[in-house]
């Protein structure tokens, strides 16, 4: 075929794509996949990306990947605006970062848009969860800026005044998933401006367009050129060589633990600060108590939203005996319902896995446990250009089996009995990861002791994925350290300086005889 065959076939499944979803990337983003110095520049890479649909297999853009030079250069703006940016007031970047929210919403529909496109999540998850979550986000820290308060003074020692200032740590450079391109982008990217630090993010080469339109955003608030720059390449070339590079100060991951141990070891040759946030396998845990028809609504909502590509999704359902077949049957009958369909329909609850490749290794982890589960709904691909997958429920397990231990990252849900609560918990506890969960009952003590027991960054009672931009997000055990959102979040951000004045004005101090002369 010719090069104008398929250059033309390529713009008829791109003019397609606009008129289904309303979005044009190939217009939007002509100039490049760059954001550096507040401009879209193209990578300087030798190598194209090609973007597919998720939901039709159509390739709806086409980009230079970055090269290490346009990780230098995005790194080098973002160093040249850090003290410009660090020296502004509390006030000031609060005002740039409500002005900042406020873009954000009126431009909310272009992000939802972009965001479902490139993601195949339904648009109304992106216009009821991912784009208000980060406006919020937003809102959030543009008042959270004004309070990056250290400990009061004091007279600690008796001679001295004591006193915490928190600075800004410097450039900091972040690596955002493709699960919640936008939501990601706003949990790294804010904390990090309100303190005063600048920074480069890359975001997944599958889903750059909300992170760009998000740096457009800033830009336009008023945010000054270099405290925010997007370089959007692959992870051994761009994201290795940000991790790595001297004049970043901290880094911020989030992804499969699997990646982030390998961020960790280049990290750790620059020793600089690092934050990661990976891989989770949540357990759901119903007592005999618990309501059971809440339980299977959660537990349906908790597995599948994002189709189920959310390390905090409810993966493994533990469920005390007495209510084990009523909950497996009443979470079959539920899934039966959920539409799996095209994202841009309104009807439409799920939406396909991110990429085929991603479809079909999923799809390996249902096949390969059929030979000691029962598969109980779902467990099939159905016939569609689009790499989809139904919603799935596994019950019978063995707890030491791969689609119990190991996290899957699509819409299956994993369902063991247990009986007396110590074995609850212990199963809950059963995994390397400590993401989150959550513990289903009306019995108070109960409740109390699965927040105390269970060992996760989150717990919830009586529910599974809703969180707040004034509440910690991160994990515990093999799903990292360091949170995002709410204001522990600078504590990732900002470096603590003590500071000490000496009270006395002797010039000889007492404590000078330990080191040289007599009392």
């Amino acid at each position: 075929m010719s090069d104008t065959g398929t250059n033309d076939r390529d713009a008829e499944r791109a003019s397609s794509a606009t008129e289904r979803t309303g979005f044009a990337p190939r217009a939007r983003f002509a100039a490049g996949a760059q954001y550096i110095d507040g401009a879209l520049r193209a990578g300087t890479s030798d190598r194209d990306h090609a973007m597919v649909d998720p939901a039709t297999g159509d390739e709806i853009h086409t980009y230079r990947l970055a090269s290490t030079a346009d990780v230098d250069a995005a790194v080098a703006s973002a160093r040249a605006a850090f003290p410009g940016w660090a020296g502004a007031t509390p006030g000031e970047r609060s005002d740039a970062m409500h002005r900042f929210a406020a873009v954000l919403g009126d431009r909310a529909e272009e992000f939802a848009q972009a965001e479902s496109l490139q993601c195949g999540k339904p648009l109304k998850l992106s216009r009821e969860f991912d784009v208000p979550g980060s406006i919020d986000n937003a809102a959030f820290f543009a008042g959270a800026a004004r309070h990056l308060a250290g400990q009061s003074a004091g007279e600690y020692s008796g001679d001295h005044t004591s006193y915490v200032r928190r600075e800004p740590i410097g450039v900091v450079g972040s690596i955002a998933p493709w699960n919640y391109p936008l939501q990601m982008a706003a949990w790294k990217v804010l904390p990090a401006v309100a303190a005063g630090s600048t920074i480069v993010l890359k975001p997944a080469e599958l889903t750059p367009f909300t992170s760009l339109l998000f740096a457009e955003a800033a830009t336009e608030a008023g945010i000054p050129d270099g405290v925010l720059n997007i370089v959007t390449g692959t992870g051994r070339d761009a994201g290795e060589h940000l991790v790595g590079h001297p004049d970043v100060a901290m880094t911020s991951f989030t992804g499969s633990t699997a990646v982030g141990k390998r961020v960790a070891e280049i990290a750790t040759a620059t020793v600089k600060r690092l934050h990661l946030e990976l891989g989770g396998k949540a357990p759901f845990v119903v007592f005999d108590d618990a309501d059971l028809e809440a339980a299977v609504h959660g537990a349906v909502a908790g597995a599948l939203i994002n189709t189920g590509q959310d390390c905090t999704a409810a993966t493994r359902a533990y469920v005390q005996r007495p209510l084990y077949d009523a909950f497996v049957a009443g979470v079959a009958d539920l899934m039966a319902t959920v539409r799996v369909g095209d994202p841009f329909d309104p009807d439409t609850d799920l939406g396909p896995l991110i990429s085929h490749p991603h479809r079909d290794r999923v799809a390996g982890f249902v096949d390969r446990a059929r030979g000691h589960a029962r598969v109980v709904t779902g467990g099939v691909a159905p016939k569609s250009p689009g790499a989809y997958y139904l919603p799935t429920l596994i019950a019978d397990a063995a707890q030491d089996s791969e689609i119990v231990q190991s996290e899957i990252f699509g819409p299956v849900l994993v369902v063991l009995p247990f009986d007396s609560d110590d074995e609850g918990i212990r199963l809950a506890n059963d995994t390397p990861y400590g993401l989150a969960a959550s513990a289903w009952t009306r019995d108070v003590f109960r409740a109390n002791r699965a927040t105390r027991d269970i060992q996760a960054g989150c717990v919830w009672i009586n529910d599974h994925i809703p969180i707040l931009s004034e509440m910690p997000h991160g994990g515990h055990k093999a799903s990292g350290y360091g949170k995002d959102m709410s204001a522990y979040s600078f504590e990732e951000y900002t470096q603590i300086k003590h500071v000490m004045y000496d009270n006395t004005a002797v010039a000889r101090k007492d404590w000078h005889r330990t080191v040289f002369g007599a009392r």
